[in-house]
């Protein structure tokens, strides 16, 4: 006997289709998702007209174990990547490190001219080898000024790696053996 769906049944499912679809936001591809969730939307009014919207939900599960299952398909078993954590730590890292590198050149400066009070001259010091490029200090009438101390390319590459490392992202690379989508596939999504 087939069941009417009322707008209350529709506002029920909607519910489960939006949360289906945030716990898959980001994780795996947006036309994949878009199609998840039409798909997902598509099952569930059918099996509503045939069983009933709460038979129908229940049948269904919660959209926790179903996002779950969903991305186990689409990316497999394991730890998966994160841009959450690798954003975090794109961001976070250079200010940290610019803090401690500054603090470095700081200090530097600091007993640069603590120890040629009144005194003329250049003072050239290493700052963190193979963090940050030499430090020029140049005090003149007790007057201290500095120059450079900027990240050397390592420290580039090592927050390049560290952010590559902290997001797991080589696991967002397509799986070696999968076919990648034809164009009419593509065109459809």
């Amino acid at each position: 006997m087939p069941h009417t769906t009322t707008w209350l049944d529709r506002v029920r499912i909607e519910r489960v289709v939006w949360s289906l679809d945030q716990r898959l936001y980001g994780l795996i591809p947006s036309r994949t998702r878009i199609a998840r969730r039409r798909e997902v939307r598509a099952n569930l009014l059918a099996a509503a007209a045939e069983v009933g919207t709460t038979k129908a939900l229940r049948q269904l599960g919660g959209s926790r174990e179903l996002a779950h299952e969903y991305l186990n398909a689409e990316l497999g078993e394991g730890p998966r990547h994160s841009w959450l954590a690798a954003t975090l730590f794109l961001f976070t890292t250079p200010l940290l490190l610019n803090f401690f590198l500054g603090e470095v050149t700081n200090a530097y400066q600091r007993a640069v001219a603590d120890l040629a009070p009144g005194g003329d001259g250049t003072f050239t010091g290493s700052g963190v080898q193979w963090l940050q490029s030499s430090v020029t200090v140049v005090v003149h009438h007790g007057e201290a000024s500095r120059s450079g101390g900027a990240w050397t390319p390592l420290a580039y590459a090592l927050v390049l790696v560290g952010t590559i490392a902290c997001g797991r992202l080589w696991r967002a690379l397509p799986r070696r053996g999968q076919d990648a989508p034809s164009a009419g596939e593509t065109l459809a999504g």
